[in-house]
C-alpha cells in the first residue's frame, strides 16, 4: 500500500483489494479515508464510507430549499409522478419529432 502525502489517501492494488475486501471496507468506515484502487499502475476506482458519498452525491440543505420555492413558485410542486411520467414522454415525443 502506499500513501500520498496530501490527503493521506491510500492507493493499493486491486488483487490486494480483491483479497482484502472485507477489512478496506471496516478501514473506510472507521477511518473515514478513501482508498484509490489502480489496476497495473493506473487508478480505476475510489473506496469510500457511505457517509463520505452521501456528502457527495447528496445537495445541500440550501440548495433543496431553492428548489423547493422554485417549484411552489412555479406550481409544480403538486405534480403526481404519473404527471411527470406524462411530461417526459411527451418532450421526449417531440424532441424525437424535431430530429427527424
Amino acid at each position: 500500500m502506499q500513501r500520498t502525502a496530501k490527503n493521506e489517501t491510500t492507493v493499493i492494488s486491486a488483487l490486494r483489494a480483491r483479497a482484502n475486501f472485507g477489512k478496506l471496507l471496516e478501514r473506510v468506515a472507521d477511518e473515514r479515508r478513501s482508498l484509490v484502487i489502480e489496476k497495473r499502475g493506473t487508478p480505476k476506482a475510489v473506496l469510500l464510507s457511505i457517509r463520505d458519498y452521501v456528502k457527495l452525491a447528496a445537495p445541500e440543505p440550501e440548495v433543496l430549499r431553492i428548489l423547493c420555492e422554485e417549484s411552489r413558485r412555479k406550481g409544480t410542486d403538486a405534480t403526481s409522478p404519473r404527471q411527470i411520467d406524462t411530461i417526459i414522454r411527451s418532450t421526449r415525443a417531440v424532441r424525437k419529432k424535431h430530429r427527424k
